[in-house]
């Protein structure tokens, strides 16, 4: 038969426990709470950060276009669609770039999906998809 203090103790340490339990379940929630604000934070710090380093490189200008650039209609791209185009107009990578504007080996950086063109050369790339054989051909010889 168990001992009269022995089952007392144990009762007053499970209440325990469980008060304790009780208290600090605020405690807990707010810890997360905490630990996801503070993420919030540093992303947010990160943000910052980048934008402060492209300011003090001296490329305030390009921090603002890039902003205004968000806002502005981007033509879509797919490096599928400039493989296509250039082989209907039966280009090399640099004739194709030197109508884009760029070198050939990005064009072949941009087929195979490693880069993506900046916003200049998207534009020039936009305008150099709706040409024709003839048309590109054409602008090739002019060029030279």
């Amino acid at each position: 038969m168990p001992n009269l203090n022995t089952v007392l103790g144990d009762e007053i340490r499970r209440l325990a426990r469980k008060e304790i339990k009780i208290q600090t379940k605020s405690l807990v929630d707010a810890v997360s709470r905490y630990r996801s604000d503070i993420s919030a934070l540093k992303k947010q710090n990160r943000d910052l950060e980048r934008r402060l380093n492209q300011v003090a490189k001296g490329r305030a200008a390009a921090a603002k276009s890039v902003e205004a650039d968000d806002d502005a209609p981007r033509p879509r791209f797919s490096p599928g669609w400039v493989k296509k185009h250039r082989d209907k107009l039966g280009l090399s990578a640099a004739d194709y770039g030197a109508l884009v504007g760029v070198a050939g080996l990005t064009i072949y950086n941009w087929e195979k999906g490693t880069s993506t063109p900046r916003t200049k050369q998207l534009m020039a790339w936009s305008e150099v998809r709706t040409l024709g054989k003839r048309e590109a051909m054409k602008k090739l010889e002019e060029m030279e």
